[in-house]
């Protein structure tokens, strides 16, 4: 799609050089997986570019589908992240986000799927900036300990919590960094994408009041809770914090929720012909076999060759 046929070829050419000693270290060119819970079924995948296919460098789009827990106390995450680019370990560093924040995950997802199927909202984004955080830290640390500049081993970060009972339809969306969340209902694509919050530090959580609205669910697809006037504005965050992005949605039967990094971003937004091709592939409440979303996924757009990683839920 574009105006013109894209410059690289469809397929994998060159594969990125590898180390003897460092085989854990080599990226797949494409992965692709897929799951249903409850109402809802999940299909993911990332894929390297067609300019990094064609140059031999490794995917530095990283995904990561678990479940933690079993039965209808499930909770899985889609944690997707992408290095910097023009860094040598871009792979290494998005690897390990998504490893982080899924050890976090983990360890606290009794307690998550509690709070998701409560829809505490305060709570969930206070524990869930926190983890953030300190996932963003622990790759600070990481550049430290390899001799790189900070700037250098860092990564976008965007997941997805979804709790597999089949009476809970409360989606919960963090992350840091640019990339894009859609939802295709009535086949119109809604950009809804949060916006960031850097002037909001992470902060423990407070017991609700018994009149307090913001635990309550939002279905505002972004739009923030009005401040607490009875709180002070908490001091700015330092600036190599990356802003923190939440949200809180309801699933209506029939919608189609897409998360993504900005290598399929980007031509969603800026070419129609993409946005409207894949609302006809994806529109109804019938998810495609892993087979076909793949294909959809890597419809290529003249002047986008970046990685494309993309998780789409479609609910029942």
């Amino acid at each position: 799609m574009g105006s013109g046929p894209p410059t690289y070829d469809p397929e994998p050419t060159a594969l990125p050089e590898a180390e003897p000693e460092e085989l854990g270290e080599l990226v797949p060119d494409t992965v692709l997986d897929g799951a249903r819970y409850g109402t809802w079924t999940l299909r993911s995948v990332s894929l390297s570019g067609d300019s990094a296919r064609y140059r031999g460098e490794p995917r530095r789009d990283a995904l990561l589908t678990a479940r933690f827990g079993t039965g209808e106390h499930a909770l899985v995450l889609v944690a997707m992240a992408t290095g910097a680019r023009a860094t040598p370990e871009a792979h290494l560093a998005a690897a390990e986000a998504c490893r982080w924040i899924g050890r976090a995950v983990g360890r606290s997802h009794r307690r998550l799927a509690e709070d998701i199927r409560a829809t505490r909202r305060a709570d969930l984004k206070a524990g869930l900036h926190r983890l953030t955080d300190r996932g963003l830290g622990r790759l600070r640390a990481s550049a430290a300990e390899r001799g790189a500049r900070p700037e250098e081993y860092t990564a976008t970060l965007r997941c997805l919590l979804l709790p597999a009972d089949p009476y809970c339809r409360t989606r919960v969306f963090f992350g840091v960094g640019d990339g894009g969340l859609f939802l295709l209902r009535d086949g119109t694509w809604r950009d809804i994408e949060p916006r960031a919050t850097a002037d909001e530090p992470p902060a423990p959580p407070r017991a609700p009041g018994p009149a307090e609205d913001d635990d309550r669910l939002t279905l505002d697809l972004g739009l923030p809770a009005p401040p607490d006037p009875y709180e002070p504005r908490p001091e700015p965050p330092p600036p190599a914090r990356d802003p923190f992005r939440f949200q809180v949605s309801l699933a209506r039967p029939g919608d189609a929720l897409l998360m993504c990094t900005q290598g399929l971003a980007e031509p969603l937004r800026g070419e129609p012909a993409l946005s409207a091709y894949l609302s006809r592939r994806w529109s109804g409440r019938r998810a495609p076999g892993l087979a076909a979303f793949l294909a959809d996924a890597r419809v290529r757009v003249k002047g986008y060759a970046d990685d494309r990683t993309a998780a789409a839920l479609w609910e029942a």
